[in-house]
């Protein structure tokens, strides 16, 4: 493994860490969208009170991802800010609105109908930064982005635009709500974790659907990536691991076996990253944008890992103690 590869692989390992935290963060924003029944605003209340000690935290994750990429590989962030430069606004702003929304409703000093502004602000935002950020990491593998001799040629709406962008935001959206709703099943008890229970199962049941759709408009978009992720044996069997997993996580949440439940759609979501960084095959933006066109520099890959066990002896222990104090049961 070289050194290029080992920085793009530990800028994978930031994207899982963050689709696991943030992203289940985002996923709790869509179930208060989808709040309903007897137990609604109960729903709502259990939600505020799983993320707000953490949701600001768990968005380091998407700030190194973005650190690594404009500092290893510079060429690979500039091409990717100009060709998605729309989407990427918008779950910017996605971001920002929720974030602020969330505390505005909790804090804010007027009455209730600015708390259920703030509050359906939070959930919109909430549902739009994942479909968002997901037709962005499929416009990369559609073919589209024309990136040449450092130029992308394209514009600015090549690639995310394609109904396989749009459906493989829709399942990471989707993903999204079926982290949080598993992690919810940990956070409640009684009816309200039936209530997440069922979500959980649902939404399981709708991943599959979307996933079958993002195949098949997979092959029509994006006939690169279909063929490499189709093709490839290794590919293959992991999608059979991710298969066993999704059916790990329904069975245990038949059972009401939560904690497995946790580990397996964890286990399903990793799955289905890393499945999408095999079938890239070594490229950031298929076909034109290779890891060694990317822009990483010796000298910087020198300083990157040394600089980065420093940060980690820094980090890795206040999270830790975060999740500690106050997801500890």
């Amino acid at each position: 493994m070289t050194a290029v590869e080992a920085a793009w692989i530990t800028m994978g390992v930031g994207l899982i860490a963050y689709v696991l935290t943030g992203g289940a963060d985002l996923g709790g924003g869509i179930w208060d969208l989808l709040a309903s029944g007897p137990r609604r605003e109960q729903q709502r209340v259990a939600l505020a009170r799983a993320l707000a000690p953490i949701w600001e935290a768990n968005h380091v994750w998407l700030i190194f991802v973005i650190v690594v990429l404009f500092t290893v590989f510079p060429r690979a962030f500039s091409a990717i800010g100009i060709a998605l430069h729309v989407p990427l606004s918008l779950a910017l702003v996605g971001i920002v609105l929720r974030g602020s929304a969330f505390v505005f409703r909790a804090y804010g000093l007027g009455g209730e109908r600015e708390r259920v502004t703030w509050g359906r602000t939070f959930a919109w935002a909430s549902a739009a930064t994942p479909l968002f950020l997901g037709m962005s990491l499929a416009a990369l593998g559609t073919g589209d982005i024309d990136w040449r001799d450092g130029v992308v040629w394209s514009g600015f709406w090549a690639g995310w635009t394609t109904p396989f962008a749009v459906a493989v935001g829709a399942f990471g959206a989707v993903l999204f709500a079926l982290l949080a709703a598993v992690y919810m099943t940990l956070e409640t008890a009684g009816e309200l974790r039936e209530d997440f229970r069922e979500r959980a199962l649902a939404c399981e049941a709708v991943a599959a659907l979307v996933a079958a759709l993002a195949t098949w408009r997979a092959a029509v978009d994006a006939p690169v990536f279909f063929e490499r992720w189709a093709g490839s044996a290794s590919i293959g069997a992991l999608q059979v691991v991710t298969a066993l997993c999704a059916g790990t996580a329904i069975l245990a949440l038949v059972r009401r076996r939560f904690g497995v439940a946790r580990v397996a759609v964890a286990a399903q979501v990793v799955c289905v990253l890393v499945g999408w960084g095999l079938a890239m095959a070594g490229h950031v933006i298929l076909p034109g944008l290779t890891l060694r066109d990317a822009g990483a520099r010796p000298e910087v890959l020198r300083a990157f890992f040394p600089a980065l066990g420093a940060g980690a002896l820094l980090l890795a222990p206040a999270l830790v103690y975060l999740y500690r104090v106050f997801k500890a049961r």
